[in-house]
């Protein structure tokens, strides 16, 4: 499994994932699930992906590929003039991909999924995120909906709806998902360090700070046990419960 975020803030797009891969208990291993190509001056792009390793692999492969190719040869992510028209070329790139396995062998359903979150942003446009599922299409981050999240969700999502401020900085947003990633970390074997992060800051069109968390990080560290020390203090703060109040 994976967990993977994309969250998008006033002033910046920051991106966390874990590097654990398992295919059972006995057969764990570490991969980077976030890509970035850069153009300084002109583009930055983030992609973080969730699935079938062999199948993400792939996709990166392809799109790196082409990036390094002639423009006329085919679609890259390098050339197009749009975040937009980038999410439509990550996105056929997937689906075909997909669509290859799925018929040249195996063909169980979900056998050769994959989710990815693209982020970043081009010259002269504002930036944008989206979550672009298996079948090709995609979703965009919006005011409403500010981060994505692939893989094991569920544990991490709670401290993001509820701390989430899109005015907060980008060291404030980094500090939220060392969070988000600790408790999915303690809830599930499934992910683990270490993790990377990446920031761009709004209008730079350079990779901001990147950085790789392993589990002896003094940081992570202190978010780790003060997040569980913080959660006792709340926990104890709150009014005792007597069982006579549940007949009012």
């Amino acid at each position: 499994m994976t967990y993977c975020v994309g969250l998008q803030t006033n002033s910046a797009l920051i991106f966390m994932s874990d590097t654990r891969t398992n295919a059972g208990v006995d057969n764990i291993a570490t991969f980077k699930k976030m890509f970035t190509w850069e153009q300084p001056g002109d583009r930055v792009i983030t992609i973080l992906t969730a699935g079938n390793l062999a199948t993400t692999q792939a996709a990166i492969s392809v799109l790196d590929e082409r990036s390094k190719a002639p423009a006329e040869r085919r679609p890259s992510i390098l050339k197009a003039p749009s975040m937009f028209q980038v999410a439509c070329i990550v996105g056929e790139t997937l689906r075909d991909i997909i669509k290859q396995n799925a018929t040249g062998g195996m063909t169980a359903d979900a056998t050769f999924n994959a989710t990815l979150i693209l982020g970043g942003q081009i010259k002269g446009m504002p930036p944008r995120m989206f979550m672009i599922y298996p079948e090709g299409n995609f979703v965009e981050a919006s005011d409403d909906t500010p981060f994505f999240q692939i893989g094991e969700t569920k544990y991490g999502r709670p401290i993001l709806v509820r701390a989430f401020d899109p005015d907060m900085s980008a060291e404030e947003a980094v500090k939220l998902l060392m969070v988000s990633f600790d408790s999915t970390i303690k809830a599930n074997l499934s992910v683990g360090l270490p993790i990377d992060f990446m920031v761009y800051p709004r209008d730079s069109y350079r990779i901001g700070q990147r950085q790789r968390i392993t589990a002896d990080d003094p940081y992570y560290q202190l978010v780790s046990s003060g997040w569980g020390d913080a959660l006792r203090a709340a926990f104890n703060s709150l009014p005792p419960f007597h069982f006579d109040d549940a007949k009012r």
